[in-house]
């Protein structure tokens, strides 16, 4: 893994300085180094990392990828009958593979050190690998960009089997900044982290942003020394920049989108003074080391906005799957990588309307749903805003907009006008619910499948709107 010799490097340099802090539990950097290196030399298997937040993670993790290792983390909220028939397909993977010590050092560049898993709760995720030099091309990138360094204090409070999490923690141990986490996500508790610690970095998914920069604003929770602040796993909203810029007003919020996959993408930066936050489907320029193409699914270049498969040309990409491949996701098209996502280029700036399989087919009409929730976010009243497609006898499928008003009153009426002349009538929503909060899955990013399952059960907590 390219961190561990970054690791030894840095716990020679500081040895008694905090590597990383999970709650009440901390790491030095010479700790840290000497528990990961007793547990690659003891020749334990620690190839399976099923794990929750703590100390005990960094440790089984470096141990996990040292020397040829090959590493798969595992969401530890998975049920066990998930986990076993994961488990399986690992040691059929692993079968001819040897066991034994193991030094704590970087292995080979170009040999896989990560077998990465997409999330799944009921089927068998699918599978990916990753080399060990597409992380350290990854770490060179993303540390110029955002500008991580050495006396940083990051605090990503999310699971760190996430893949956004996992990568901050060996970016840290990389870039010798402090990581710290916490056992369970809670608002109060990353408050105090902040406050306490001196946290200088925050990275994490929208939602968890929002709920921390609005109660902050609440709870008089200064947020003075926070100079950064990295999100990925869903476009930043409106309700969500604003409250981040008044809460923490010196720091740079970044937003990137990427994929498990691919890696980075694209990259966008709102900085401290900036005009009025702007909400849309763009998210960004080419990451730094990213050729940025958008295809047809031949693999032939499309015209400057035209819609079609956004693909990278990247020293960052994966090796592709291990399993699971079922053809709608990674491709290789000629050079060429994508996830199948859909978007477009405008003007060198990247703009994503979302996976193939999410998009509405409404009365002949193909409709994303960013693209609809993008106008209905700019909106007055609007606070938060997701759209998905339901079965529709007459239409094939109807779009519906599940909107958190930002104040009381707020009605169809408004919305249906004010979408006059900022989307096409065949991409308006048909009907439009009230919800108290956005569905979101356990790692807080948005869930179209759980809001299109409240439509359809005619869950409470989706309300037709007046």
């Amino acid at each position: 893994m390219p961190f561990l010799d970054r690791l030894a490097a840095w716990a020679a340099e500081k040895p008694d300085e905090p590597a990383v802090v999970c709650g009440h539990e901390h790491l030095s950097w010479a700790e840290l180094a000497d528990e990961a290196r007793s547990l690659a030399g003891s020749g334990q298997d620690v190839r399976v990392l099923r794990e929750p937040n703590g100390v005990g993670f960094a440790v089984r993790w470096a141990a996990g990828v040292a020397a040829s290792r090959e590493c798969a983390v595992l969401d530890p909220t998975w049920p066990e009958p998930l986990a076993e028939r994961v488990g399986g397909l690992l040691a059929e993977r692993w079968r001819d593979a040897a066991l034994g010590p193991a030094p704590l050092e970087d292995g080979d560049d170009d040999a896989s050190f990560l077998v990465g898993l997409t999330s799944g709760t009921t089927s068998v995720p699918k599978a990916f690998s990753r080399t060990r030099a597409s992380w350290r091309r990854s770490f060179d990138a993303s540390i110029r960009l955002f500008e991580l360094t050495p006396e940083d204090r990051v605090l990503a409070p999310g699971p760190l089997s996430a893949s956004l999490n996992l990568y901050t923690l060996s970016e840290c141990l990389y870039a010798g900044a402090t990581f710290h986490t916490l056992p369970h996500f809670d608002v109060a508790d990353s408050h105090a982290e902040i406050l306490g610690r001196g946290i200088t970095r925050l990275v994490l998914v929208p939602t968890m942003l929002r709920v921390i920069a609005e109660r902050g604003l609440a709870g008089d929770v200064d947020a003075s020394g926070i100079s950064a602040m990295v999100c990925s796993g869903q476009k930043l909203d409106r309700r969500t920049l604003e409250a981040a810029r008044r809460w923490a007003p010196h720091a740079v919020v970044w937003e990137y989108y990427g994929a498990s996959e691919l890696s980075f993408v694209a990259a966008a930066s709102h900085r401290p003074g900036e005009g009025p936050a702007e909400v849309g489907t763009a998210v960004g320029r080419a990451f730094p080391g990213v050729e940025l193409a958008v295809l047809d699914d031949e693999g032939l270049p499309l015209p400057p906005g035209e819609t079609g498969n956004i693909a990278v040309r990247s020293a960052m990409v994966s090796q592709g799957y291990v399993w699971g491949d079922d053809g709608r996701a990674f491709t290789r098209l000629g050079d060429w990588c994508t996830v199948r996502d859909q978007g477009f280029v405008r003007d060198g700036e990247l703009h994503v309307l979302g996976r193939t399989q999410d998009m509405i087919n409404t009365g002949g009409h193909n409709v994303y749903p960013h693209e609809v929730e993008a106008a209905l976010a700019m909106l007055p009243g609007v606070a938060e805003v997701v759209v998905a497609g339901v079965p529709d006898d007459v239409r094939g499928q109807r779009i519906v907009a599940g909107i958190v008003p930002a104040h009381a009153g707020l009605c169809q009426l408004q919305l249906r006008a004010g979408l006059e002349g900022r989307l096409a009538p065949a991409k308006r929503p048909n009907q439009y619910l009230e919800l108290d909060e956005l569905p979101v899955t356990e790692r807080g990013k948005l869930s179209r499948a759980e809001f299109q399952r409240w439509i359809l059960e005619g869950d409470s907590r989706a309300r037709q709107l007046a």
